[in-house]
């Protein structure tokens, strides 16, 4: 069957229930309890160790759009609902990551960071800052559509901006109310194309307005009670 946890029972093969799981990893957290008392009492669920996942491996440097696409969301801010990643953490990650890798290559292959390496590294991110918010795209690609903004799906719109948004749909319908009169049939098809990528980013930002906090949490320690 084409799920990752199952198992055998006599001749039929079955999906592991959510519950089985549970009990499963309880039992491996008091079994390293008995070694390392830090353990005592922690809980986890199945949907922590998919937040770690997810917090792992976009810290480890996979771009947070394939990080999306790997766990289905359909929305770059679910994602980065699992996981908070800042330039800073991205540098020192970074950092991380190129000295562990020097032990295991030829001494000459690694040299040491030039300050001016270091400002391109930092101007990339300075450079995904826009007037709607914030570019999601990869460190070290282009902007492939020049930083026309409101057709890319790595625009992240800031939700204060929804007023501006506002006002490019406003500008727009003039437009296409113009190309309508003078029958400029092209223009039109371009003007409804970006209509519709600003109202799906509008209703994106609104819902980020709309979100309140959630505390996803991490597994707790139970105290026995006295």
């Amino acid at each position: 069957m084409p799920f990752l946890f199952q198992r055998q029972l006599g001749t039929v093969r079955g999906v592991i229930a959510p519950a089985t799981v549970l009990h499963m990893i309880g039992r491996s957290c008091k079994e390293i309890a008995e070694t390392n008392p830090a353990f005592a009492g922690t809980k986890f669920t199945p949907h922590d160790f998919r937040r770690l996942f997810a917090t792992e491996i976009v810290n480890g440097g996979l771009p947070i759009h394939i990080g999306a696409a790997l766990f289905g969301h359909l929305n770059l801010q679910t994602t980065q609902g699992y996981v908070a990643v800042f330039a800073e953490d991205i540098v020192q990650h970074y950092q991380e990551f190129l000295n562990h890798r020097r032990p295991l290559r030829p001494e000459g292959e690694y040299v040491d960071v030039t300050p001016e390496e270091w400002n391109e590294f930092e101007e990339h991110f300075d450079k995904r800052k826009v007037e709607l918010g914030n570019c999601a795209r990869p460190y070290g690609s282009p902007c492939q559509h020049k930083h026309a903004c409101i057709r890319c799906p790595m625009l992240q719109v800031n939700p204060k901006m929804l007023p501006r948004l506002a006002e490019i749909e406003k500008d727009l319908i003039l437009r296409r109310k113009r190309a309508e009169e003078e029958q400029w049939l092209g223009e039109i098809e371009g003007i409804d194309m970006t209509l519709t990528f600003v109202r799906t980013k509008q209703a994106d930002a609104a819902r980020t307005a709309a979100r309140t906090t959630v505390l996803l949490g991490l597994p707790g320690t139970r105290h026995p009670s006295g």
